[in-house]
């Protein structure tokens, strides 16, 4: 078992920065990978970063390219989510998601075996 906890989300205004951490605690040694997705209201859960526990560059969404990063720190078992930039688009529930196999693809949400209970963020224009 993993268990994901998220923080760091908030109320910010567009152009603003917020910075999310997801920190993980279990059996952390079996994980392959983590990311974020987000949830507006009335939408599915879509995919915005994710990367690889072992090493590599972060995996995007093409809607937050160039203004999010995705970073994790091993020591701590934490995942970070650095955004900028933000627009009010990117008001959601932001959800920390790890899994504990391989998959050639990142963004599908039932490719992820464990999840956190998500943080909001709102973006005010």
């Amino acid at each position: 078992q993993v268990q994901l906890v998220e923080s760091g989300g908030g109320l910010v205004q567009a152009g603003g920065s917020l910075r999310l951490s997801c920190g993980a605690s279990g059996r952390t040694f079996s994980m392959y990978a983590m990311g974020w997705f987000r949830q507006a209201p009335g939408k599915e859960r879509e995919f915005v970063a994710a990367i690889s526990w072992s090493g590599g560059s972060g995996y995007y969404a093409d809607s937050v390219k160039g203004r999010f990063t995705i970073s994790r720190d091993n020591a701590k078992n934490t995942v970070y989510l650095q955004m900028n930039s933000l627009k009010p688009e990117d008001t959601a529930v932001y959800y920390c998601a790890a899994r504990t196999y391989y998959r050639d693809s990142y963004h599908l949400p039932g490719e992820y075996n464990y999840w956190g209970q998500g943080t909001q963020v709102t973006v005010s224009s």
